[in-house]
Parts: structure tokens; C-alpha cells; sequence
């Protein structure tokens, strides 16, 4: 069994979401300088506010108020979804890796969200 969380960054959904992250800086990189201020910045927007969400969640006492994070980050994940799709179907990249990753990274948060719900304080 793995030793309580100390710090957001000891989650390994978090440590997902950073991976997320990074990758989708990375990608954004290619699409069309047109992008700058639209695709570009609303995909690292919605993947940034994934991982910031679970960290401040993190911190909060009550469980709902840690819920309420998680969720906003869930809504955040299933943005940066629709996101990708579309620099799919304007043929910017292959997004097929990032949308492996993003799937993981929802399950995590998922389970996650499941295990403070059925948690008892």
C-alpha cells in the first residue's frame, strides 16, 4: 500500500495531468501561427486548469469542497477532449497519443474523486 500523499505532486493523477500538460505545450507548438491566440491558447488553457484544479483541490478540508475542484478539473479534461478532437479534424497533428494520455488521466481522476466521496471524513 503507498504512504498518504503529502504534497499534490506525490498524486499520480496529478503527476498525469502534468504530463498532459507538458505534452499538449509541446503540440501546440506545430499548429498554424494563426493559432497563437485561439486553438493554442485555449488547449493549454483547458489542460493547465486540469492539473491546477486537482492541486488546489488538494488542499482543501471538506470533502465536498475537494470535490468541487475535481469536478472543475473533470469539466477541464473533457474540454481539452473536444480540444483535440478538433486540431484532428483540421488536420493540425496526430493527436492519437495525447487523447491515450488524456483517457488515463480521466480514469485516474476518476477514481480519485470515487475513493474521497466513499472516503470517511
Amino acid at each position: 500500500m503507498r504512504a498518504p500523499a503529502k504534497t499534490f505532486e506525490d498524486l499520480v493523477v496529478w503527476q498525469k495531468a502534468h504530463q498532459f500538460v507538458l505534452a499538449v505545450y509541446r503540440l501546440s507548438r506545430i499548429f498554424p501561427r494563426s493559432e497563437t491566440y485561439g486553438l493554442s491558447s485555449q488547449c493549454r488553457r483547458a489542460a493547465v486548469s486540469i492539473a491546477a484544479n486537482i492541486a488546489e483541490g488538494f488542499r482543501k478540508r471538506g470533502k465536498a469542497d475537494k470535490l468541487r475542484f475535481l469536478n472543475i478539473a473533470q469539466g477541464s479534461l473533457e474540454e481539452s477532449r473536444y480540444y483535440l478532437i478538433l486540431a484532428r479534424d483540421l488536420d493540425y497533428c496526430d493527436v492519437s497519443e495525447l487523447m491515450t494520455v488524456l483517457v488515463e488521466v480521466s480514469k485516474l481522476l476518476e477514481a480519485y474523486s470515487q475513493a474521497i466521496l466513499n472516503s470517511e471524513s
